[in-house]
């Protein structure tokens, strides 16, 4: 199922806190308060969280929801970099390109999340995409292309982890719906590279235990954020307990026809797309220059 711009006509009302977080207002009074937020907490360290974005009884719907597409989600063990690549043996081994950890978590892919899903309505409403496309300084978002990575549920189990790494696209969009009894924590380094370079020093730092720089939040069920994971070193902790810990993706960007890699689309979904296949015979181009 590939997503599309194609608006919606279901309302959030009842699924997020209109009261507190009037998305669908963004011109009134208390919708550009919100706005300043928002941008107070980008400019501040590229993250935005809105806590308690879905009121609780939609957040008991949500994580029914996210517990009942778990079991379609594809588990992976690898050992990967920062950078989702393979690395560069004309460096030396402690060189942050050169630095592998382990990465063991599952992903339900987005043909996997059906149009009547809560998620995929929130997803595809176009009051939720003009208020993300505001706050990140943008005239207009798009959907992905990619009909795997485009709304996806990050599952993660116990022992599950993802370890330092870069986001591909400029900005991530998530929403908690499941903690888990320990573990889970999400850190980060904020702005640690810039389309002009990768600061491979103050990386390497960070990776050899330096935590000077690092952020950490408390993520909670119903939290909305916003993260400009393309430049901001990130991670999530080892997961503790049997209960899972389930994460929304919503995935946009801000050019229409976005496709993942699809040499990342097998490593994470374990398969490929149509798309993904004729790419790889075709070849494909990022618009920037730094390691993926």
């Amino acid at each position: 199922m590939q997503a599309t711009d194609a608006p919606t006509t279901s309302s959030l009302d009842g699924l997020i806190d209109l009261e507190h977080y009037p998305i669908h207002d963004l011109d009134g009074e208390s919708g550009r308060a919100l706005i300043q937020r928002c941008h107070e907490q980008l400019a501040d360290d590229g993250c935005v969280v809105l806590k308690n974005f879905v009121p609780e009884e939609a957040l008991a719907r949500l994580e029914r929801e996210t517990e009942r597409l778990s079991p379609e989600a594809h588990y992976n063990q690898t050992e990967t970099n920062p950078y989702n690549n393979a690395g560069d043996p004309e460096r030396p081994a402690r060189h942050p390109l050169n630095r592998f950890d382990d990465r063991t978590n599952g992903f339900v892919a987005g043909d996997r999340i059906g149009e009547d899903t809560i998620i995929r309505q929130v997803y595809q409403h176009p009051d939720f995409q003009r208020f993300i496309a505001t706050v990140v300084g943008m005239e207009e978002i798009h959907q992905y292309a990619d009909p795997l990575a485009d709304l996806v549920v990050n599952v993660l189990r116990e022992g599950c982890q993802h370890p330092w790494h870069y986001d591909t696209n400029e900005f991530i969009v998530t929403m908690m719906t499941r903690q888990s009894h320990g573990g889970g924590r999400f850190e980060y380094a904020p702005g640690i590279r810039s389309p002009e370079g990768e600061n491979f020093d103050e990386v390497e730092q960070v990776l050899d235990g330096d935590r000077s720089r690092l952020k950490a939040l408390d993520l909670q069920p119903g939290d909305l954020q916003v993260f400009f994971g393309r430049y901001s070193l990130h991670r999530v902790t080892p997961v503790e307990g049997q209960k899972e810990r389930h994460t929304v993706i919503f995935a946009y960007a801000k050019e229409p026809g976005f496709i993942g890699r699809p040499e990342r689309a097998q490593r994470i979904f374990g398969r490929m797309a149509p798309i993904h296949e004729t790419l790889l015979k075709e070849g494909m181009n990022r618009s920037d220059s730094l390691a993926d």
